[in-house]
């Protein structure tokens, strides 16, 4: 299988050229890392292609890297059912700077995309409804960066006196957790365990 997946990787980046910047088998699986402005062209060739035939868009997903200039790989997983073949294509963006959306290529790439805006911020230019997906209304941050705080900025409840949803900044009850083995909210009462008091002293 791995030959198979390291011809399909050579002759991918026989057609594509100076737009791939890598190919990779590992795991039994082909990853090519591709330049960001050439997305669409590379999808559209895979989809297309008689050899390819990757007409099933399966997810689109992020990674974030912090310590990077460019923090973010967008991931893409192609399916070709004809041909019993997977493909991941990989390439990187900041925070800023869009990704051209895939949606005319890839209508499955609609909700993809939003999903990885709303969790990582990661834009992509001329998709039809660019908004948030799974977060509330007024989220603030991307719950998937790993700066992004545990606890979160804000936390919701309903308040009866006013009738509606509240946001209010997250106030934590206490600074650091001692575990007692019992509830994590409360400090241990003494130096004997759960079930110490069963033991035979000796």
């Amino acid at each position: 299988m791995s030959e198979i997946l390291k011809e399909l990787g050579e002759y991918v980046e026989l057609k594509l050229g100076s737009h791939v910047r890598g190919v990779d088998v590992r795991y039994g699986e082909l990853t090519v890392t591709i330049d960001r402005d050439q997305i669409a062209k590379v999808l559209r060739f895979l989809r297309d292609d008689g050899r390819c035939r990757f007409e099933v868009l399966i997810d689109i997903c992020g990674v974030d890297y912090p310590e990077r200039a460019e923090r973010f790989d967008v991931v893409y997983h192609l399916l070709s059912p004809r041909l019993n073949q997977r493909i991941r294509i990989k390439l990187s963006t900041d925070d800023a700077t869009p990704v051209a959306s895939a949606v005319e290529i890839f209508a499955a790439a609609n909700w993809f995309e939003r999903e990885a805006y709303d969790m990582y911020g990661i834009l992509f230019s001329g998709h039809p409804d660019l908004r948030r997906l799974l977060t509330d209304y007024g989220f603030q941050g991307f719950p998937l960066r790993k700066d992004f705080p545990l606890t979160g900025y804000v936390e919701v409840r309903y308040d009866d006196a006013k009738k509606r949803v509240v946001y209010e900044p997250v106030k934590l009850t206490q600074e650091f957790r001692n575990f007692d083995f019992e509830s994590p909210w409360e400090g241990m009462t003494g130096n004997v365990l759960p079930g110490d008091e069963k033991a035979t002293r000796s």
